[in-house]
């Protein structure tokens, strides 16, 4: 029999507020800038010298006379004690001391710090290489005496097993039980995963199950309701077969890309609906609109992702649509779907947004290169990409639940996180999730050093420079890591390095497995390493023999990211913990940053800027690019403004999301 407490815990949740507009957003923002204000950085570092000051108590212990004095501590947390400051400082050093002797690594005092900054509900920004593994570790000790469910967001489920296992004899001497949930998991196995104190997962996993245990539910979700039909029922055995325990604490691995990156798009759970008239109607819509061309027939807003009819192209469409049946004779509903055709022709790019593997579309992560087998599209898009790659029409699916990744982080009581780029998403971590953003000092000095972006008039240019300078820098006998956008510029890259009879290794979707072993020699001795700018992430780069005396890692970026924090996770993978390194961005007016957010009057006055030799040519051109990726990243704060929004009013509005008892 579940007692009361625990049902609450199981099934309840924290109930996010609305966020707030006007006069009171002003305030709260307000709010914001004190609680990441200087002071708390120097609290920090005072209390990570006050672990610091106790290590020489711990150092003499006996391995039991230690591990006695942690599950006094456990015992402590358990009951309720762990905000105490003079309970967490000795604690926490006598999990430094156990980390040296367990897994043979002392926690610097800036890991210190970060675990304290966790533990006390900040978004810790870490430069790469600093840690993070071992400083989410720390936190995530404390959050497991308390037995209270804690759960480690990764990126990817490779992480998922790697971390905890690298952590497994540090958590067992703390006694506390780590689990794991993974993608490939049954319900059983995700129940166990969860049952542990410390449960490491990713966001897609953990959303999809707390959607999947909610359906479960039915209609009874509220803790008290659930209790007396308990109480009614006593006698029949509890089927619901629920996995999760609850939500409690999160700590977010690179937590830019998860609460904000990925959190654009909603996790749905749907089942497919047989339909085959929306499977005939986009054929047809494949073949209506193979004719039509850009800037005769049809408009396209590159920003907004719309296109619109010409008059022209509404005549043709009418006259090829005469002999069609059905529901082509309805205007509205005829110009939505020739739309959408149009749409998945100029929005939607093989080697960009998707790939075909085994016959079947399979979306691409646009930030970090990798495949999403069981995502897709919504409202027939998906099979309007199919109609125009010529595959088979897949069934659409139906939506059983939805919920956004922002409302959904938003439900923990405590969330934490740590990323290596931050602060300049630091008023959107408050404001959506009420995260101060506290920036961690490296361990060493960073000695990085950055070239002025080279930009180009057209991108054939570009990508002979990029090759040009790849030569050069191999020829030193540096290594060098080149990061692109989509899986078809790394492409293009390989095959003009193939021109040069230049050796490498390619990191992309269609290589995914290769992934973290890829990365983790792209620092040795003249390697070249081509890789979408997001893979990798977690995997540390250590440089080679020798490599440090020639310069380090070398860093190019082929062109500008939508978002200035994945330029910066893309540079910080050289000169880590010290090491020597290098980074610069290669770009042109061509790219897709200028085409999408900048006026034509404005990549006009780029394209002048570029041809003519006038002074401050360099520095006006820069601006106009930085003009552009803050148009990008201003727009897609809107976006995710608005996904919450609306998630938010189907909660008020939709039984299925759990608005009631939450």
């Amino acid at each position: 029999m579940i007692t009361p407490t625990q049902e609450y815990r199981r099934i309840g949740h924290r109930r996010p507020e609305k966020l707030f507009t006007g006069l009171d957003a002003g305030v709260h923002a307000l709010s914001g800038y004190y609680h990441r204000r200087g002071g708390v950085l120097d609290t920090l570092r005072r209390d990570a010298d006050a672990v610091e000051a106790q290590a020489a108590d711990w150092k003499n212990l006996t391995d039991h006379d230690l591990r006695q004095k942690l599950h006094e501590y456990r015992d402590a947390f358990r009951r309720g004690e762990r905000r105490c400051p003079d309970l967490v400082i000795p604690a926490l050093a006598a999990i430094r001391e156990t980390a040296e002797r367990q897994i043979g690594l002392r926690p610097f005092p800036v890991q210190i710090m970060g675990a304290l900054a966790l533990h006390r509900g900040y978004l810790a920004e870490m430069a790469t290489g600093e840690g993070k593994t071992l400083t989410a570790g720390l936190a995530a000790v404390l959050a497991g005496w308390t037995r209270r469910p804690c759960h480690i967001i990764t990126v990817n489920d490779y992480l998922v097993q790697r971390d905890p296992d690298w952590l497994k004899q540090l958590y067992q001497f703390c006694g506390v039980r780590v689990g794991t949930v993974t993608a490939a998991m049954n319900p059983l196995e995700r129940q166990q995963g969860y049952a542990a104190d410390v449960t490491y997962a990713t966001s897609k996993e953990i959303l999809a199950d707390f959607l999947r245990d909610r359906l479960r539910l039915g209609g009874v979700d509220h803790p008290t309701r659930r209790l007396i039909r308990q109480l009614l029922h006593s006698r029949q055995p509890n089927r619901e077969g629920l996995v999760m325990r609850g939500l409690h604490t999160a700590i977010v691995d690179e937590a830019d890309s998860v609460l904000i990156d990925e959190a654009v798009t909603p996790l749905i759970i749907s089942s497919p609906s047989k339909n085959p008239i929306l499977q005939d109607v986009v054929k047809h819509a494949s073949e209506v609109v193979a004719p039509l061309e850009s800037g005769t027939d049809y408009t396209v807003s590159l920003r907004y992702r719309e296109v619109e009819l010409t008059d022209a192209g509404r005549e043709k469409v009418e006259a090829e649509c005469a002999s069609l049946p059905g529901l082509w004779h309805s205007d509205e509903r005829r110009t939505e779907l020739i739309k959408q055709a149009l749409q998945a022709r100029e929005f939607y790019r093989l080697g960009k947004q998707y790939i075909i593997s085994e016959g079947k579309i399979v979306i691409v992560d646009e930030f970090t290169g990798r495949p999403m087998p069981q995502r897709s599209w919504r409202q027939g898009m998906h099979q309007a990409i199919e109609a125009k790659e010529g595959l088979e029409i897949t069934d659409p699916s139906e939506t059983i639940a939805r919920l956004s990744f922002q409302r959904f982080f938003r439900y923990y009581h405590q969330m934490s996180g740590m990323t290596g780029t931050a602060h300049e998403a630091a008023t959107e971590f408050w404001q959506i999730y009420r995260l101060p953003v506290v920036t961690i000092p490296t361990n060493k000095p960073c000695i990085r050093q950055h070239g002025e972006d080279r930009i180009f008039l057209a991108e054939d240019e570009k990508w002979r420079a990029i090759v040009e300078e790849i030569e050069r820098v191999h020829g030193t006998g540096r290594p060098v890591l080149v990061g692109t956008r989509s899986v078809a510029a790394s492409d293009k890259l390989a095959l003009l390095l193939t021109e040069r009879k230049l050796e490498f290794k390619l990191l992309n979707a269609v290589r995914l497995r290769e992934e973290a072993l890829i990365i983790a020699e792209a620092g040795q001795p003249g390697r070249i390493t081509i890789a979408t700018n997001m893979a990798g992430r977690g995997t540390d780069i250590k440089l080679g023999q020798g490599v440090a005396e020639r310069g380090g890692l070398h860093v190019i970026a082929t062109e500008r990211h939508e978002s200035g924090r994945v330029d910066r996770q893309l540079f910080g993978r050289a000169a880590r913990q010290g090491d020597p390194g290098s980074a610069q961005a290669f770009v042109s007016a061509d790219d897709e940053l200028v085409r999408r957010y900048l006026s034509r009057p404005m990549q006009r006055l780029l394209e002048n800027i570029l041809r003519g030799k006038i002074p401050g040519q360099h520095r006006l051109a820069a601006s106009i690019f930085k003009l552009a990726q803050n148009n990008s990243q201003n727009l897609a704060f809107k976006q995710r403004k608005s996904v919450l929004r609306m998630d938010t009013w189907l909660e008020e509005s939709l039984s299925f999301t759990g608005s009631t008892g939450t």
